[in-house]
């Protein structure tokens, strides 16, 4: 069935709707629910948010990889026409971030404004409050700090040598621990006797960079005060009730003093769940009772906001002739930044993950948190499991070469089906692998032996 529109509504005529009486979407061309707002210009997003009487808030940042501060002369922006406020860290009621400590997840561990102390290039140390933009980045750029230079590492198996300069004090180590291990550890059967019954060994190197959302919008909020004393805070984030609750812990006050208005966000693949913009804005919003707006330039949102960690993996397969995988051992390293922010969960899920959608009984995985003087990671797109399925796919595709196998044939010789047990004790169910890679091998005309072709993900190997 062709689908005929209007030029204007881009709505279905009301005789195709009768096909579909029970409005199934699968299978159907659906609009977007906020099409017409975004193609007309009425969508509202934060900075479309003017009260009387704005205030804007800009960073004096840290020109330092790691350094502790000796001195902050904020007397150069006070000095500054426009300026009306300069924040520093004793202005923030509880100054640490706390993104992980509502799933219990400690210690908190990163300033919101920096105190003692920067660990990455751009930290931001005091918060500038003026009547223009333009006055808060003079006022920003006229404050004087002065620093005792530290040694910075940057590579993350250095970070973790011995003797390594440490970079989060918080932690006393430059790992996150989990339940008292130094990695998140998943262990099934016996990898040295996997080892040692396999015909081959492959052993490869796998490294990403740091990636950067690059939303078109960029990270910020506007805080209006309210005549009943709470805050209303206009914001892009990607998870209003999450920003909500970590902005009350960090101001110490009650969750319902804080109303958050969210809704259109202009791009955040995952970089807009960090809540660093807000928290600031509220207690510069309750210092000067009047609203305050505080949003990244372009600039700081490629350099400042969280990005995709950057992760080196190293995997080890113990592979039979025939292609079976008998044993896998990947030793992954989750480079943090400087702060944990997210990155500790993701870690979490890497390590679930790097067994891939295969079934191998014997199974060693150490995936290690580690902190760096590099800008904090957080969330983007299915962290943690992303760029392990990069190299675990890449993987799959060079033990096909070495091997003079169809990698297809590798997959489905390997794919879990339903009932298998996965690495880290969860039953698969609901797999569906097996027929979806027939389908694809059908569409794209890639041929398989019956025997292929007659597997399914329900039955027995």
């Amino acid at each position: 069935m062709s689908y005929r529109r209007t030029p204007i509504d881009s709505t279905y005529f009301a005789d195709e709707r009768e096909d579909d009486p029970d409005f199934t979407a699968i299978g159907k061309v659906v609009d977007r629910v906020d099409a017409r707002g975004h193609v007309t210009g009425r969508t509202e997003f934060f900075e479309d948010v003017r009260p009387a009487g704005l205030l804007h808030l800009k960073m004096r940042r840290s020109d330092r990889h790691h350094a502790r501060i000796t001195s902050v002369d904020t007397s150069g922006a006070l000095a500054v026409p426009g300026v009306v406020k300069v924040l520093t860290y004793k202005d923030i009621p509880n100054n640490l971030y706390t993104p992980l400590k509502l799933i219990g997840v400690t210690p908190d561990d990163e300033p919101i404004l920096a105190e003692g102390k920067v660990r990455y290039l751009g930290e931001p140390i005091c918060a500038v409050v003026a009547e223009t933009e333009a006055a808060a980045y003079a006022g920003a750029t006229a404050i004087t700090v002065e620093y005792e230079d530290l040694t910075p590492v940057f590579d993350v198996e250095e970070a973790l040598a011995e003797g390594a300069p440490v970079v989060n004090e918080y932690h006393g180590r430059n790992y996150f621990t989990y339940e008292g291990h130094h990695c998140r550890r998943v262990r099934l059967g016996d990898v040295a006797a996997g080892f040692a019954e396999a015909d081959h060994i492959f052993e490869w190197r796998y490294q990403s960079s740091p990636i950067e959302q690059a939303p078109v919008e960029t990270t910020g909020c506007v805080v209006v005060p309210q005549p009943d004393g709470r805050l209303r805070i206009h914001s892009d984030t990607q998870a209003c009730f999450f920003t909500l609750d970590n902005t009350a812990l960090i101001l110490e006050t009650e969750f319902n003093k804080l109303r958050i208005v969210g809704g259109t966000v202009g791009g955040g693949f995952g970089g807009k769940v960090d809540v660093v913009v807000e928290p600031v804005a509220c207690a510069a919003a309750m210092v000067t009772h009047r609203p305050v707006k505080f949003v990244y330039g372009r600039y700081e949102e490629m350099q400042i906001s969280s990005p995709r960690a950057a992760e080196r993996i190293y995997i080890k397969d113990g592979v039979l002739n025939d292609g079976k995988i008998v044993a896998r051992q990947v030793t992954a390293y989750i480079d943090a930044g400087a702060y944990s922010r997210h990155t500790p969960y993701g870690t979490t899920k890497a390590a679930a993950h790097f067994p891939g959608p295969y079934t191998i009984p014997n199974v060693r995985i150490d995936c290690h948190c580690v902190y760096t003087n590099r800008t904090p990671s957080s969330a983007m797109r299915g962290f943690g499991v992303t760029i392990a399925d990069f190299a675990l796919e890449s993987q799959m595709d060079r033990i096909a070469r070495a091997l003079d196998i169809d990698p297809l044939q590798l997959r489905l010789r390997n794919a879990y089906r339903d009932g298998d047990m996965k690495a880290h004790r969860k039953l698969a169910e609901g797999t569906a692998l097996i027929e979806v890679m027939q389908r694809a091998a059908e569409l794209v005309g890639h041929e398989l032996p019956e025997s292929y072709r007659s597997m399914s993900s329900k039955g027995g190997r």
